[in-house]
Protein backbone atom coordinates (compact mmCIF):
# COMPACT_ATOMS: atom_id res chain seq x y z
CA UNK A 1 0.00 0.00 0.00
CA UNK A 2 1.02 3.35 -0.13
CA UNK A 3 2.54 5.78 2.10
CA UNK A 4 0.03 8.96 1.12
CA UNK A 5 -3.14 8.17 3.01
CA UNK A 6 -6.37 9.92 2.80
CA UNK A 7 -9.36 9.62 5.41
CA UNK A 8 -12.90 8.94 3.47
CA UNK A 9 -16.31 8.32 4.83
CA UNK A 10 -18.12 5.59 3.14
CA UNK A 11 -21.84 5.19 3.00
CA UNK A 12 -22.54 1.56 2.17
CA UNK A 13 -25.85 0.16 2.66
CA UNK A 14 -26.11 -3.08 5.41
CA UNK A 15 -26.24 -5.33 2.43
CA UNK A 16 -23.37 -4.18 0.55
CA UNK A 17 -20.99 -4.57 4.04
CA UNK A 18 -22.74 -7.68 4.64
CA UNK A 19 -21.17 -9.16 1.23
CA UNK A 20 -18.06 -7.74 1.95
CA UNK A 21 -18.05 -8.98 5.41
CA UNK A 22 -18.48 -12.51 3.92
CA UNK A 23 -15.83 -11.63 1.17
CA UNK A 24 -13.41 -11.11 4.02
CA UNK A 25 -14.28 -13.98 5.47
CA UNK A 26 -14.00 -16.31 2.82
CA UNK A 27 -10.38 -14.69 1.47
CA UNK A 28 -9.25 -15.21 5.05
CA UNK A 29 -10.35 -18.98 4.91
CA UNK A 30 -8.32 -19.14 1.34
CA UNK A 31 -5.61 -17.32 1.75
CA UNK A 32 -5.34 -18.34 5.81
CA UNK A 33 -4.29 -14.98 6.19
CA UNK A 34 -6.24 -11.74 8.47
CA UNK A 35 -8.23 -10.32 5.86
CA UNK A 36 -10.22 -6.97 6.87
CA UNK A 37 -13.19 -5.21 5.34
CA UNK A 38 -11.04 -2.32 5.47
CA UNK A 39 -9.05 -4.50 2.86
CA UNK A 40 -11.76 -5.83 0.70
CA UNK A 41 -13.05 -2.40 0.35
CA UNK A 42 -10.14 -1.13 -0.73
CA UNK A 43 -9.54 -3.88 -3.69
CA UNK A 44 -13.15 -3.57 -4.34
CA UNK A 45 -12.33 0.29 -5.28
CA UNK A 46 -9.40 -0.59 -7.26
CA UNK A 47 -10.47 -3.15 -9.29
CA UNK A 48 -13.84 -1.67 -9.85
CA UNK A 49 -11.43 1.74 -10.92
CA UNK A 50 -9.42 -0.62 -13.58
CA UNK A 51 -12.61 -1.54 -15.43
CA UNK A 52 -13.71 2.04 -15.92
CA UNK A 53 -15.43 1.19 -19.07
CA UNK A 54 -17.27 -1.54 -18.17
CA UNK A 55 -21.13 -1.10 -18.38
CA UNK A 56 -22.25 -2.97 -15.21
CA UNK A 57 -19.81 -0.32 -13.55
CA UNK A 58 -21.51 2.76 -15.34
CA UNK A 59 -25.16 1.40 -14.73
CA UNK A 60 -24.29 1.35 -11.19
CA UNK A 61 -22.71 4.36 -10.69
CA UNK A 62 -25.84 6.27 -12.73
CA UNK A 63 -28.44 4.99 -10.19
CA UNK A 64 -26.34 6.05 -7.47
CA UNK A 65 -26.04 9.68 -8.92
CA UNK A 66 -29.82 9.60 -9.41
CA UNK A 67 -30.60 8.24 -5.89
CA UNK A 68 -28.49 10.57 -4.55
CA UNK A 69 -29.93 13.08 -6.69
CA UNK A 70 -34.02 11.93 -5.57
CA UNK A 71 -32.93 12.44 -2.12
CA UNK A 72 -31.41 15.83 -2.18
CA UNK A 73 -34.39 16.97 -4.58
CA UNK A 74 -37.24 15.55 -1.66
CA UNK A 75 -34.81 17.15 0.89
CA UNK A 76 -35.21 20.60 -0.73
CA UNK A 77 -39.03 20.51 -1.21
CA UNK A 78 -39.16 19.12 2.14
CA UNK A 79 -37.58 21.91 3.77
CA UNK A 80 -39.05 24.79 1.63
CA UNK A 81 -42.79 23.33 2.71
CA UNK A 82 -41.61 23.60 6.29
CA UNK A 83 -40.40 27.17 5.65
CA UNK A 84 -43.48 28.17 4.01
CA UNK A 85 -45.24 26.49 7.27
CA UNK A 86 -43.65 28.00 9.07
CA UNK A 87 -44.06 31.59 7.55
CA UNK A 88 -47.54 31.37 7.46
CA UNK A 89 -48.19 30.19 11.19
CA UNK A 90 -46.64 33.82 11.90
CA UNK A 91 -43.79 32.22 13.68
CA UNK A 92 -40.51 34.95 13.96
CA UNK A 93 -37.71 33.31 11.95
CA UNK A 94 -34.44 33.41 13.35
CA UNK A 95 -31.83 35.41 10.95
CA UNK A 96 -30.03 32.34 8.66
CA UNK A 97 -26.48 34.37 8.97
CA UNK A 98 -26.41 35.23 5.21
CA UNK A 99 -28.69 38.73 5.24
CA UNK A 100 -26.54 41.78 4.56
CA UNK A 101 -22.88 42.34 5.84
CA UNK A 102 -21.23 45.65 6.77
CA UNK A 103 -18.28 46.94 4.41
CA UNK A 104 -14.90 47.22 6.23
CA UNK A 105 -13.57 50.78 5.87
Amino acid sequence: MADNKTRVLLILSQDALDRARVFAGRATITLKLPVSLQIVLRALIEEGLKRDDHPALLANVEGQAKAVRRKRSMARREGAAGERRSLRSGTPRAPSGRGRRRRRK
